[in-house]
């Protein structure tokens, strides 16, 4: 095993965990956001009161970005897969 395939292996796994993260957080974000900004309008300062909607907002991105990221998953572990045997020798 070289260590161009070493580093190439660490940066694929690197990218294919912050792509699949991505959709999931941003929508937390997003929420997160709208959620702090209606609480600072209103001045309610409950900090359990964006729990709820984060966890809406991650199960719906989730049921959207799931068909892509199983078949990005399926890819990478194709591509893992392939590497196998470029490690053997």
């Amino acid at each position: 095993m070289t260590p161009e395939l070493v580093v190439q292996l660490a940066r694929r796994s690197f990218e294919a965990t912050m792509l699949l993260a991505a959709p999931l957080l941003i929508a937390s974000l997003v929420i997160g956001l709208l959620i702090s900004v209606f609480q600072a309008v209103t001045s309610i300062n409950e900090a359990t009161l964006a729990f709820a909607p984060k966890i809406v907002a991650v199960m719906v991105a989730m049921i959207i970005f799931f068909p892509w990221m199983m078949s990005y998953m399926g890819d990478f572990t194709r591509e893992i897969y392939s590497f196998i045997a470029l490690m053997r020798r």
